[in-house]
């Protein structure tokens, strides 16, 4: 049974002088451990499919069902806690704390969950040094590179194990080195842990990385492929 299922899923922007159908009609399901790249001209809907799928945002018409909850019949307090229990978000901008160490960026979702101290501390270092951190853990995002930063937000959606990684545009501001470590990290958890990860991208060694590719257009699916 599908850990996604996504049933004629139709999201309206209304503008002031112009109504946008961001995605229109889109029906998909997503297995458990899936390792997925949605891929698209700008403007094809890739990144609001994502906010749907993660709880940011709400459709206009259609259903999302995740693990047998339909998303559209939560209220804003429980998807929030959607969000924070089930889903990891990783941003093109990292959306890091300036003033948070790697640590301390990490620890902040777990301590929103709720997670013991002791526990947040030993999980902290442990995704850390997993994402190759582990000496850099008390350095501020000013005092990281680029691809380290990304490690860190890679670090902080994983920290609590999700089942499900939302990354948008994840490599987009990294360079050919970072991004290849990036994603063997991310692959890596995906076949350990069994971790579902949607990314949205035009970056083609994301691509390559997929193991089921997307197409997008015009808030349609025009293509569906998996690979072999």
């Amino acid at each position: 049974m599908s850990s996604i299922e996504i049933k004629n899923l139709v999201k309206i922007y209304n503008g002031s002088a112009i109504q946008v159908k961001a995605v229109n009609e889109v029906s998909l399901s997503i297995e458990q451990g899936e390792f997925t790249a949605i891929v698209g001209p700008s403007g094809s809907g890739k990144t609001t499919l994502l906010n749907l799928i993660g709880g940011l945002d709400v459709p206009t018409s259609g259903s999302i069902i995740v693990d047998k909850t339909d998303l559209s019949t939560l209220s804003r307090k429980q998807r929030v806690d959607y969000r924070l229990y089930n889903i990891g978000f990783v941003f093109q901008a990292y959306n890091l704390i300036p003033v948070l160490t790697a640590r301390e960026n990490v620890s902040f979702i777990l301590e929103m969950q709720g997670v013991p101290k002791a526990k947040i501390a030993d999980r902290a270092r442990e995704i850390l040094e997993q994402v190759g951190l582990g000496e850099r853990m008390n350095s501020r995002p000013n005092q990281l590179s680029g691809g380290q930063q990304q490690r860190v937000a890679v670090a902080r959606a994983l920290a609590s194990k999700p089942k499900y990684v939302i990354a948008d545009e994840p490599t987009a501001n990294l360079d050919t080195k970072s991004t290849e470590n990036l994603l063997d990290i991310m692959e890596e958890l995906n076949r350990k842990e069994n971790i579902t990860f949607l990314f949205s991208t035009h970056d083609q060694r994301v691509v390559n990385k997929a193991r089921r590719i997307i197409v997008l257009e015009d808030g349609k699916i025009v293509k569906d492929q998996r690979k072999e």
